[in-house]
């Protein structure tokens, strides 16, 4: 009993230390804010605007609600008598504290996730999609939405390239450190001599940039093209034009986005696109600047390998940068990513 006390009372010193690292009385202080604001006539005049208001406000009253839940259940004697709820509420407080290293100024931001095979053909095509499913089903864990906005696929199978747009707090933070190499080892399920085979696929992770002052973008340097989507080998293709393809002339940067049903969306989806892929650009010159002061620029490219996926000859998932290792490769595949980004996160 004694030793359970003693748990509950780190706990709690763990969640007043959290509550003041997360400023939880100004969170709770914001949400009156967002609230009278949201009262005024002519709320949803700028809908956009009113928008990504509600969605401050609900993402901050979950934390808010969270803390709270955790401090009435730290104080119910009835927790004492429970080792299992302690350890559920010790996952919860790890879960919240490790939002103290996301700092930076879009760690808050939902985020977009780029996949791009490498060279290899089929076989890479597939380690793709094999990457696309396990973000997935990462995404489904956290109770993030996902859409996928554009996706060119292989041939045979698999995928060449995908993009998807990710839905939930924090998420441009906590996918940030997936940016890099991945690398798979196995044995070809597509050779007959079923051959040891390694692939590569990039992937890239930007935040969503909401504000239009974030990124400024003229009318004039935008030039849209819309066409007809389909499916996968060009089947099923649609009768009317709702795919999307946006070129920023002064960069000559390109987005395209196709999934969604009508024109609108998916126009909105690109203009979004552009905007992080701007915000990007801009990020690495300034990073380019600033590290090759040091000799250390790096950028999220071929050759910058960060976690290896081996199935063949043994089974071993190993992350070059942190050193974390998993001997169950299905379940990191199966989205169980959490060890791998929460090591990455206290890196930095």
């Amino acid at each position: 009993m004694q030793q359970d006390r003693d748990k509950i009372q780190e706990l709690k010193d763990r969640l007043e230390a959290l509550k003041r690292a997360l400023d939880f009385d100004g969170k709770k202080k914001r949400i009156g804010e967002l609230e009278k604001e949201s009262s005024q006539p002519g709320f949803w005049e700028d809908r956009e605007k009113a928008a990504e208001l509600m969605k401050e406000m609900g993402s901050t009253e979950s934390e808010v609600r969270e803390i709270d839940s955790l401090d009435r259940k730290l104080d119910n004697t009835e927790t004492l008598k429970n080792t299992e709820a302690l350890k559920r509420i010790e996952t919860v407080i790890r879960s919240l504290e490790l939002k103290i290293y996301l700092g930076d100024e879009y760690d808050q931001n939902e985020a977009i996730l780029a996949i791009h095979a490498g060279q290899g053909g089929t076989e890479a095509m597939d380690w793709a999609q094999m990457l696309e499913r396990m973000y997935i089903k990462y995404c489904d864990r956290k109770g993030w939405k996902y859409k996928i906005a554009d996706q060119i696929v292989g041939e045979e199978a698999g995928i060449k390239s995908t993009t998807m747009t990710i839905d939930g707090s924090y998420a441009y933070g906590y996918l940030k450190g997936e940016a890099g190499v991945h690398r798979l080892v196995r044995q070809s399920p597509f050779n007959a001599d079923k051959l040891r085979q390694t692939s590569f696929a990039l992937v890239e992770v930007l935040p969503q940039i909401q504000q239009a002052t974030e990124v400024e973008i003229k009318d004039d340097d935008l030039e849209w093209e819309f066409f007809r989507a389909s499916t996968q080998g060009g089947q099923n293709v649609q009768k009317v034009s709702s795919a999307v393809r946006l070129r920023h002339k002064p960069s000559g940067i390109i987005v395209t986005s196709q999934t969604q049903r009508y024109q609108e969306q998916n126009r909105k989806i690109a203009l979004g696109l552009l905007k992080s892929r701007l915000w990007a650009l801009e990020q690495e010159k300034i990073r380019r600047q600033r590290e090759k002061l040091k000799g250390e620029y790096k950028v999220a490219s071929w050759g910058n390998q960060i976690r290896s996926y081996v199935l063949h000859p043994y089974k071993m998932v190993k992350d070059l940068r942190t050193g974390v290792e998993s001997k169950e490769p299905d379940k990191i595949l199966a989205g169980e990513l959490d060890n791998f980004i929460e090591a990455e996160i206290k890196m930095v």
